[in-house]
């Protein structure tokens, strides 16, 4: 049987960036926190309870001063690791490349450093 990263078609790399769910709290990264990204998906840490296949659309906030990234997704699996704490990993539904290359780009800094 493969593993997961056997099935993954793009490279997940650490993204640690401010994060918050569109439409919640103006405060970044107070209920969710964005652990690692590829082009197809993201792995979040989160206060809020989610369910497999929900929508979500989360604001990624980057120090470039410009505007928070959008990006939207289906929740494809979750799990409790403590009290009213959950990890998801959330698969975009479509890849805005542009955007996706101004956070791979603030990641590959963020590793370097």
């Amino acid at each position: 049987m493969e593993s997961a990263s056997e099935r993954r078609v793009f490279e997940r790399m650490p993204a640690r960036f401010p994060t918050r769910f569109r439409d919640s709290s103006p405060d970044f990264g107070v209920d969710v926190f964005l652990k690692d990204v590829s082009a197809s998906g993201a792995h979040i840490t989160t206060k809020e309870q989610l369910y497999l296949g929900d929508i979500v659309s989360l604001e990624i906030l980057l120090p470039d001063g410009l505007e928070p990234i959008l990006l939207n997704g289906r929740v494809r699996w979750i799990r409790q690791v403590a009290p009213r704490i959950f990890e998801a990993g959330i698969e975009f539904h479509k890849v805005n490349l542009i955007r996706l290359h101004r956070l791979v780009r603030y990641a590959i800094e963020a590793a370097q450093n």
